[in-house]
């Protein structure tokens, strides 16, 4: 069996995703990456699934980058930043909505993890950066997800100088969705959770699909793309069950259909 980079558990319709590599400020290692698609595969293949979260073990940090030291040379490292570029692209397309529980160090890297996934919790003793700059190096592939966050001028200050953003300025600048007192991070993210699992997954489904899609559109070519696709969302079994649970003031019994 292979090293296990990336722990994985199921438990009351969430998936649990943690980088399980803490003496290595939890870096991505190429096994990491590669136990991460399998897990996101096995979570979206899951039909108990409704939610999926990712976090890393200790508390010194969430994910500090890339760790390519098992690449091997130039072409082997250039097939890790692919695989790591591809990793991107997934978790942002996932079908299923995914929760960053971030203590400790983000860096680099696991800057473009967090910011991958829809909701992103932080505690207020955390850091975050893109460091690349400071040893000649550029945040490229995490570059697309930090200019979708982020407002032009404060995402250019951040890649050039390579400075630590603290936890709070990192929520003012649209990094992470909200900061909590380290005390206060797993209720708060277990609420989260908690509340999204209990959503309509294909309402969710289609709702992320359509957001995303949409983001680059041009306005009215957006709010026409949207009207189509509540048309859809409406036509689903899930939203017939919403309408009538709330006609009739009880929780709805959604299946996902």
């Amino acid at each position: 069996m292979s090293e296990a980079h990336i722990l994985y558990e199921v438990r009351e319709r969430i998936a649990y995703l943690t980088i399980n590599r803490e003496k290595q400020r939890n870096a991505l290692s190429v096994l990491a990456i590669d136990q991460l698609f399998e897990y996101l595969d096995q979570a979206e293949a899951d039909s108990t699934v409704r939610v999926v979260q990712i976090t890393g073990t200790g508390e010194k940090a969430f994910c500090t980058g890339a760790d390519l030291s098992g690449a091997g040379g130039s072409a082997g490292k250039q097939s890790a930043n692919q695989r790591y570029a591809d990793l991107l692209k997934r978790l942002a397309g996932f079908p299923k909505p995914t929760v960053a529980r971030v203590r400790g160090y983000c860096l680099a890297g696991g800057m473009g993890l967090m910011l991958a996934c829809d909701i992103a919790i932080a505690e207020t003793s955390s850091r975050f950066g893109t460091p690349e700059v400071n040893v000649g190096l550029f945040p490229m592939m995490i570059g697309a997800l930090i200019y979708r966050n982020v407002l032009r001028k404060s995402a250019m200050e951040m890649v050039l100088t390579g400075r630590m953003i603290e936890a709070d300025e990192a929520r003012n600048l649209g990094l992470v969705t909200r900061t909590v007192p380290p005390e206060q991070l797993d209720e708060t993210t277990e609420k989260i959770l908690r509340t999204l699992a209990g959503k309509s997954p294909i309402g969710l489904k289609l709702g992320k699909e359509a957001f995303y899609a949409m983001q680059d559109k041009p306005f009215d070519e957006a709010v026409d793309y949207l009207s189509g696709k509540l048309g859809e969302v409406a036509a689903t079994e899930d939203a017939q069950e919403g309408i009538k649970a709330f006609m009739e003031k009880r929780p709805p019994k959604f299946m996902g259909r």
